[in-house]
């Protein structure tokens, strides 16, 4: 059982029911290979925002209205739509972080910037996965398939 207060990224180990035992990557020290930005991805809803946004832009070359619109067709209410007010300060955020690179172009009139993974981008994202696949729980699982599963 986990300690109240602790931190289950932190140390993976803390609660051996959340373990894939079998997995090498689960038996090694999972928190010693996350890094600052991996953990505040992992500590928020907010997050999972940006990881998803990561996780889009890691799938192709993308502006930022074409991962809005994307992020757009999963979100069945206008007011829980992405805006540009929230999506750019991220873009900037994994900018900054050194996850994504951006590049401006000249489309007729416009500008647009086009945002791409960066190594680190990639690694960031890899180690996420299995911080999910070693903390992986029938309550995770349950939920997941509750959430995924039409009615």
């Amino acid at each position: 059982m986990v300690e109240k207060g602790s931190n289950p990224l932190q140390d993976p180990s803390a609660d051996p029911a959340n373990t894939l035992e079998n997995d090498p990557d689960c038996k090694s020290k999972l928190s010693k290979q996350l890094k600052e930005y991996d953990i505040k991805l992992l500590k928020s809803m907010k997050g999972f925002g940006k990881t998803m946004i990561l996780w889009i832009i890691s799938k192709e070359r993308i502006h930022g209205y074409e991962i809005m619109s994307k992020l757009n067709t999963i979100n069945p209410k206008k007011e829980m739509q992405g805006k540009p007010g929230k999506i750019y300060p991220i873009l900037h955020d994994l900018e900054k972080a050194g996850l994504i690179t951006g590049t401006w172009e000249a489309h007729g009139k416009r500008k647009l910037k086009y945002y791409e993974i960066t190594e680190e981008g990639v690694e960031t994202l890899e180690r996420i996965k299995r911080v999910f696949r070693c903390h992986r729980t029938a309550l995770l699982e349950e939920f997941w398939r509750d959430m995924l599963t039409k009615n």
